[in-house]
């Protein structure tokens, strides 16, 4: 399993609602989507401009396959990216 942890942070205030559509639009597809195991985006309530993708995926193919379809070529990356300052962290689970 391939667990992805990304911290955003909206570059622009005024950009948090739209941030926020587009994230929960990204979310519903990429959780149809083969091999994703869990795809949570959490928005912090101490710091409305931060949100966390909590990603868990089958294995790299799921990933990698993921990055090609609509949610991240049609939402994330045109459209989110560009709002947001980005931190990824792959992480493993502790046993």
């Amino acid at each position: 399993m391939i667990c992805l942890h990304v911290h955003l942070t909206a570059k622009d205030e005024a950009q948090v609602p739209t941030l926020r559509g587009l994230l929960a639009q990204a979310m519903r597809a990429s959780r149809a989507e083969p091999g994703c195991l869990r795809f949570d985006v959490y928005q912090s309530t101490a710091e409305p401009r931060r949100f966390t993708l909590v990603e868990h995926w089958a294995d790299q193919a799921a990933v990698d396959a993921h990055r090609l379809a609509a949610a991240y070529t049609t939402i994330y990356k045109p459209q989110v990216m560009p709002l947001v300052d980005r931190d990824a962290h792959p992480s493993t689970l502790l046993e």
